[in-house]
């Protein structure tokens, strides 16, 4: 099975494919909760359509035998307006980390490690751009048998993040699934 991780930069239609919303009338994040909720739910694709149309681009997306198959919103953390205004992540110091927000893997390319594939495409493609320093805030498993459900694991676990070489920063008042997250960092520069 060939796996390759690329840029979402001039792939808005695979995109789509793993991120939008399908039925016609529905409703969905699109990848803005974090860089602006205020973005009507109308409006959300072509938003993110001109995101993809330009560099850095809003992610990278995961190809499996070249089908889309996964993404992680990837970018500077001063591009997602929430993250800008959070009371629950707070700002370590006065670097624009680029920030790991999220991660989705369509149904039927789960348990393969794509979110390891993900992770690392992030990690370069922030490099690759000059990041001095990225970041995710993933949640804490209690144990490491513990499973997480689909809707809060988008952001990762403390594990993932620790098997590709970030490290604890700093807790977070932040939770996802009733579940403690942290500010996990990895430097670049």
């Amino acid at each position: 099975m060939g796996t390759e991780v690329r840029p979402a930069v001039g792939r808005f239609a695979d995109f789509h494919e793993v991120v939008g919303v399908k039925k016609p009338g529905g409703q969905g994040c699109w990848c803005m909760s974090y860089r602006d909720s205020r973005v009507a739910n109308d409006d959300r694709p072509e938003f993110m359509r001109e995101l993809c149309a330009q560099e850095p681009g809003p992610g990278v997306l995961a190809y499996v035998e070249d089908e889309p198959a996964g993404w992680c919103s990837v970018a500077p953390r001063s591009s997602y307006r929430r993250l800008m205004n959070s009371r629950t992540i707070p700002f370590l110091d006065d670097r624009d980390a680029w920030s790991v927000v999220c991660f989705v893997v369509r149904p039927g390319f789960r348990g393969r490690g794509l979110m390891h594939d993900l992770l690392d495409a992030a990690v370069d493609h922030a490099a690759s751009h000059g990041a001095e320093v990225i970041e995710g805030y993933p949640l804490e498993l209690e144990t490491e048998a513990s499973r997480v459900d689909v809707i809060s694991g988008y952001v990762g676990t403390t594990e993932l993040f620790s098997a590709h070489g970030f490290e604890v920063a700093a807790p977070t008042s932040a939770h996802s699934g009733h579940r403690p997250r942290w500010i996990m960092r990895r430097e670049l520069g």
